[in-house]
């Protein structure tokens, strides 16, 4: 539907398509029935840490954003890369300000608030960068007018969990990398990605202690939802990533090598709850990751055509990504032991114990 009043921006992030940022809404009657008495405290523990606001002062644009960006390289896919990320970003927004309006326990109320809260942070800081280079994103047309799609609240612990350490990951890999070459830094917003991936991470660390809290989503029948979702989100990212090639050459970072990176980073910190990860040490794995990029690089190829011949073939590569993704989906995953799980990340604090209480506890 046109709807000439919006800008293009605004517009290609309401656009639905599989591999877009999409926006989700669940049962919270459901979610307001969860058993979290036994691990109280550590709840407690984390509401606290959300709290403290680590990143209050972190988001203050300096002079660097006020120059003149007309030229830098990759530009249109850099505002891409900040559309895609600013309405991901308002999604967790939206979402954990739901879940603020429907929950009654008072512990989980104040948790979604302060994600809430940091995610909108992360989208207006976006958001303004955005600005800087012209570009306008309406974020109230979004909130009033994206699809909201209904995911089981079990969904949205397995996604939300992996959408939040996944972008730790992307985002920590890409700050290490320019902290080692600040000559392939095209945008000064790049700086500012250790502290907000660090809040990514937070983000994470609670949504695995409420997995951890009903023991049920952790085992059986959903140990294969665990590995649907694991894969559908290194899939997307892979594919992503892949179509914009380009983007990360200008940060100096080969896509497949930085996407193999993330992945088997990501695979290792989720074994810290998931009790079977993907097996991203397989060779197959890749191959066939790699094989769905070479499909989807073909559909691309064959651009809007809509003719008989088109279509089949686009039918029949469609096919081949999901027989590929089908038989990556049947490797054995990778079983979590005691010796294999993740530890934590060095910098943030696991719960201490019901000492905290009295103790003060650093997580810079």
């Amino acid at each position: 539907m046109e709807m000439p009043e919006l800008s293009g921006t605004t517009r290609h992030a309401l656009k639905e398509a599989i591999l877009t940022p999409r926006f989700y809404t669940t049962d919270f009657d459901q979610i307001d029935r969860l058993k979290i008495d036994r691990m109280r405290d550590e709840f407690e523990w984390i509401r606290a840490e959300f709290e403290h606001d680590y990143n209050k002062k972190h988001f203050v644009r300096n002079e660097e954003f006020l120059a003149n960006f007309d030229d830098m390289p990759e530009r249109e896919p850099f505002i891409e890369f900040l559309e895609r990320s600013c309405t991901a970003e308002f999604s967790g927004c939206l979402l954990y300000a739901e879940m603020v309006k429907h929950l009654k326990d008072p512990t989980l109320r104040a948790i979604f608030k302060y994600m809430s809260r940091d995610e909108g942070r992360h989208a207006g800081f976006l958001n303004k960068t955005m600005a800087d280079l012209n570009v306008a994103l309406d974020l109230s047309v979004l909130q009033k007018r994206k699809k909201y799609t209904h995911f089981k609240p079990k969904f949205i612990f397995y996604a939300t969990y992996l959408s939040e350490k996944i972008g730790y990951a992307r985002y920590i890999t890409i700050y290490r990398h320019l902290e080692k070459s600040p000559e392939w830094i095209i945008h000064p917003i790049f700086k500012w990605f250790e502290q907000w991936c660090n809040d990514e991470y937070r983000h994470g660390e609670f949504f695995s202690m409420l997995m951890r809290s009903q023991p049920g989503l952790l085992s059986g029948l959903n140990r294969n939802w665990i590995r649907f979702f694991l894969l559908a989100v290194y899939a997307t990212m892979y594919l992503n990533d892949a179509r914009r090639s380009s983007f990360y050459a200008a940060l100096g970072l080969n896509w497949r090598d930085y996407d193999q990176r993330v992945l088997r980073l990501c695979n290792d910190i989720s074994s810290q709850v998931y009790p079977v990860t993907l097996p991203v040490n397989n060779p197959q794995f890749f191959r066939n990751l790699d094989a769905c990029v070479e499909y989807d690089s073909q559909i691309s190829q064959l651009g809007g055509r809509k003719d008989p011949i088109a279509m089949a073939q686009k039918a029949r590569l469609s096919s081949a990504i999901a027989t590929r993704l089908f038989a990556t989906y049947r490797l054995p995953p990778m079983t979590t032991t005691e010796v294999t799980r993740w530890k934590g990340l060095e910098g943030f604090p696991n719960y201490p114990g019901p000492e905290w209480r009295t103790k003060t506890v650093t997580a810079d």
